[in-house]
């Protein structure tokens, strides 16, 4: 490929590197924050599902009806409006599109989800990282001088947080909502372990949006996700969303799932379950610092042991987790796993012990 056509390509984009997903076949999956369960009660209606949808016509392009059952599923509030997206990811794509300008920044917490940063450069808007605490907590001083320094015109909340797996603090999240100049989206993808949400609250703020999924429900290779808000703000970001983003068979698929919502919630309640069982085993070890978790992942710092030595010792010996990759900073010589099903843990541990015994 000769320079003349990649000169093309701007700048900003041939510095990133693109999204990894690592290579897990073969392996125990605790690397992606997925629910480890399958849907068994949906299996025997597949065949009629998918007949049912009509691949040769173009899908509905508002998936009116699958709104409508994920607004009753997620409890967004009577005049809340929604907009959907392939996955959260393009939601916050078509977020950023909306306001993207001269001079105007993208605002998030950090470290935090690698997403918010990435799709600011992608549109070419700057990105403002405030450091958290050494707790991870939302550091006030530092977050009120960045929303007056930079006027932000949108400010990325996760609840909880990815890949710390906090919840913040209620209170300063409501300050924020106060001071922000411009939009405050709340991401609450891990909702269903969190048990902890701003939806009910979206009346009160009007420049409150809450962003959800159902990957972590369990639906991940569906990618669907739910921008909910006031219905001035929502339909301006749905002028920016492309036409027919969700497929359909992802709107039959994931209708049809939703009627079996109780079960997702059954497999949430495991999940969480086994995250207590899985937090007090981190913790027992005298070498690992394990750090308290409201999602459906774990974050831990080795104390005595060099991060990618026990990571690839972990995957050599059949358990995929994940690296953070940090040399410096919060996250240095931090893993990540992600809480499966409890024999799927008990390999994780087991290879973690023998990784630390090595």
């Amino acid at each position: 490929m000769t320079d003349k056509l990649l000169n093309w390509i701007r700048p900003e984009i041939r510095a990133l590197n693109a999204y990894h997903v690592a290579d897990a076949r073969g392996l125990t999956k605790l690397d992606a924050m997925e629910n480890p369960y399958t849907l068994d009660e949906l299996t025997g209606h597949w065949p009629e599902v998918l007949a049912a949808a009509e691949i040769n016509r173009y899908p509905d392009p508002s998936a009116a009806v699958l709104r409508e059952k994920l607004s009753q599923t997620m409890d967004v509030p009577e005049g809340a409006a929604t907009v959907l997206g392939n996955g959260s990811d393009e939601l916050i794509q078509m977020l950023a599109m909306v306001v993207s300008g001269k001079d105007r920044c993208i605002m998030s917490f950090d470290p935090g989800f690698v997403m918010y940063r990435m799709i600011a450069e992608f549109v070419g808007m700057d990105y403002v990282g405030v450091p958290l605490d050494e707790s991870f907590n939302l550091d006030m001083v530092a977050t009120r001088a960045a929303i007056e320094k930079h006027q932000p015109a949108i400010i990325f909340i996760a609840y909880p947080n990815n890949p710390t797996a906090n919840l913040f603090n209620e209170a300063n999240i409501e300050e924020i909502l106060k001071i922000a100049p411009g939009l405050v989206v709340v991401d609450e993808a891990y909702h269903p372990f969190a048990q902890s949400s701003f939806m009910s609250r979206l009346p009160e703020y009007e420049q409150l949006l809450v962003m959800r999924t159902v990957s972590k429900m369990g639906l991940a290779g569906l990618r669907l996700g739910m921008l909910a808000g006031a219905p001035e703000l929502i339909q301006e970001v749905d002028k920016v969303r492309l036409p027919y983003n969700i497929n359909v068979l992802t709107q039959q698929a994931a209708c049809s799932a939703l009627e079996y919502v109780s079960v997702l919630d059954e497999q949430a309640a495991l999940i969480r379950a086994e995250r207590e069982t899985m937090l007090k085993a981190l913790s027992d070890m005298s070498a690992v610092e394990a750090f308290p978790s409201r999602a459906n992942f774990i974050l831990f710092r080795l104390l005595q042991h060099d991060a990618a030595s026990v990571f690839a010792s972990i995957r050599d010996q059949g358990v995929l987790i994940k690296n953070m990759n940090a040399q410096t900073g919060a996250l240095k010589n931090c893993l990540r796993v992600t809480v499966g099903k409890p024999e799927e843990n008990a390999a994780f541990l087991l290879a973690l012990e023998k990784a630390l015994a090595a």
